[in-house]
């Protein structure tokens, strides 16, 4: 079986693919200090406007032309540039459609991006403190940059749909607050307890940022939303592409719409014979009430979820370590938080600094006002979002400097390769004897089949296609939003405030959620063939080392690595 290479020395590939990852530091300091790279007392974000949306293609196209001419050594260059053009043509194409311009989502687009970029500030010191100050006061000009984006493609017919305009409105009054519930920016502001002229300007800073995000939420409600259409399918040709950027390959859709059906109906075979054993006679929905209502599966509090997702986290890094994966010092630690208000229902991952003096970090993001949590459903998600899910894959790509070059260390994953191996992890831990509780097993089950339920609702509400006979749901309509939640409602047992989180980011960020289960399709038929290949030889350990060190990739590529293993 393959394993890790020996370091080696740098090709033409390999600084291609540096030059690139520190151009784009250069152009974009939101990704500057997202890896880490942010220059002591830099002071901007992006420009978010046209013109900065331009600079940042021309970067781009320069370096798809250098890597498609530089000379090749040996089968790791080609790997290494397959990886980097893949990622450029595909930037290079979303740039020429118009959609970058108009990018606006509930999840993952600027408006998100640049008040989630201060959870990853670091805060220890008056320096760290008059740094996000300096960054607070960039916030205004990268939101009205933003806007003139938006406006610049809605003016060439690009808009995102009503529902996107109106639901991102809402997260920008939550972001800039009100008299009685004060912002994100004075709220970070207050927590630095800060007197003297740091502490005014952090207010004062705070004060502005705060008000440039209440000035986006009134221009995407008096301006953006009167050109937004209504309709929320974006039709087969983006969302194409957009599946393409998920996947880091082209797929058949009409046969990834099919399949994930196949995979719904068996997992929720399986997910009522574990139900039955809970609450027998109740079904899935009874089963999940009984689990809810047990104290065994109940915490209190954000601080006590906070804690129990840190013990939880720290066991599996401690056990996994001794015995199936090879876990470096630094990539051990990894902190569980409790996320800012504004974003949607759910957790999420942030990688570490690549210096790892900001670790990987798991967030979970929380309802208003909620405080009782079911933690029958989130034993799954820990392993997901941690080890030996998204924290482990990424921290350790981040680790491999003597092996592999910036850009695949840092930037070249894909939601394929990292949601796949994330699905593909929840599945690993029960397969290593660690989801033994019919509870936590009936929630990774309901993890399993959400994402199975994400394939056929994507797809089917985007591409507007009909639910096929013996589905027992619908059957012969067309899929369409309404429909969709309807379906996550009564055929999983998911909490209902996060369905209806799911249908806004589905809708509003085409082909990213089946890049799961996707994704775990070719993690698992990789390994298969690898068993077969090595037959009894088969070492899983020295499977997962060997992949998890390769960094990131496009599905297309993690398929030709994995046969190589």
């Amino acid at each position: 079986m393959t394993q890790t290479p020996a370091a080696p020395v740098p090709s033409a590939i390999d600084t291609v693919s540096d030059t690139f990852v520190a151009d784009l530091c250069a152009a974009s300091p939101m990704t500057a200090i997202w890896l880490g790279r942010a220059e002591p007392g830099g002071q901007g974000l992006d420009d978010l406007s046209p013109d900065g949306l331009a600079a940042l293609d021309e970067i781009v196209r320069r370096s798809l032309d250098t890597a498609e001419r530089a000379a090749s050594t040996d089968a790791r260059d080609e790997i290494s540039r397959d990886i980097l053009t893949e990622r450029l043509r595909l930037d290079r194409d979303k740039f020429d459609t118009g959609w970058i311009h108009a990018q606006l989502n509930v999840i993952d687009s600027p408006l998100q991006n640049v008040r989630m970029l201060f959870d990853l500030m670091p805060t220890a010191s008056d320096e760290d403190w008059q740094a996000i100050a300096d960054r607070m006061g960039a916030v205004p000009s990268a939101l009205a940059g933003y806007r003139q984006s938006l406006t610049y493609a809605a003016d060439r017919g690009r808009v995102a749909a009503q529902r996107q305009v109106t639901k991102c409105a809402q997260q920008c009054a939550t972001y800039a607050g009100t008299a009685s519930s004060p912002g994100y920016f004075r709220t970070l502001a207050a927590s630095a307890e800060k007197t003297g002229t740091l502490g005014s300007v952090l207010a004062a800073r705070a004060a502005d940022a705060d008000r440039a995000y209440g000035e986006l939420g009134e221009y995407l409600t008096s301006e953006l939303g009167a050109r937004a259409p209504e309709k929320d399918a974006v039709g087969a040709e983006r969302y194409a592409l957009a599946s393409r950027d998920f996947l880091g390959s082209a797929v058949d859709l009409a046969e990834t719409y099919a399949w994930g059906w196949q995979e719904f109906l068996s997992i929720e075979a399986e997910l009522k014979a574990v139900a039955e054993r809970i609450a027998p006679g109740e079904g899935p929905a009874g089963a999940a009430a009984a689990l809810s209502a047990d104290a065994r599966y109940q915490v209190h509090g954000h601080d006590a979820l906070q804690a129990w997702m840190q013990q939880l986290s720290d066991q599996a890094i401690e056990e996994l370590g001794r015995t199936h994966f090879d876990i470096p010092e630094p990539v051990r630690v990894l902190e569980c938080r409790i996320a800012p208000p504004g974003g949607g229902v759910g957790a999420y991952y942030s990688g570490p600094s690549e210096d790892f003096a900001r670790p990987g970090r798991m967030w979970f993001s929380v309802e208003p006002g909620r405080e009782d949590f079911p933690i029958w459903r989130e034993v799954s998600t820990v392993y997901h979002e941690g080890a030996p899910g998204h924290h482990l894959q990424v921290a350790t790509a981040t680790y491999q400097r003597e092996h592999l070059n910036d850009f695949r260390r840092l930037l070249a994953g894909t939601s394929g390769h990292a949601e796949g191996w994330a699905l593909y992890a929840e599945r690993l831990m029960r397969e290593l004897g660690y989801l033994g509780d019919d509870g936590a097993l009936l929630g990774m089950l309901d993890g399993q089949l959400f994402r199975a339920a994400r394939v056929v609702v994507d797809i089917g509400m985007h591409l507007e296609l009909a639910i096929p006979a013996e589905t027992g749901f619908h059957e012969g309509e067309t899929w369409s939003p309404e429909l969709g939640l309807e379906f996550l409602l009564t055929r999983t047992v998911s909490d209902p405030a996060h369905c209806r989180d799911e249908i806004d980011r589905y809708l509003g960020w085409p082909g990213q959620a089946p890049a799961y289960k996707v994704g775990e399709r070719v993690w698992r038929e990789g390994r298969a063939a690898a068993e077969g290949r090595h037959g009894a030889g088969f070492d899983l350990k020295a499977f997962h080392t060997a992949a998890l060190a390769m960094g990131g990739m496009g599905l297309g590529t993690l398929e030709r690595q994995l046969a190589a293993l």
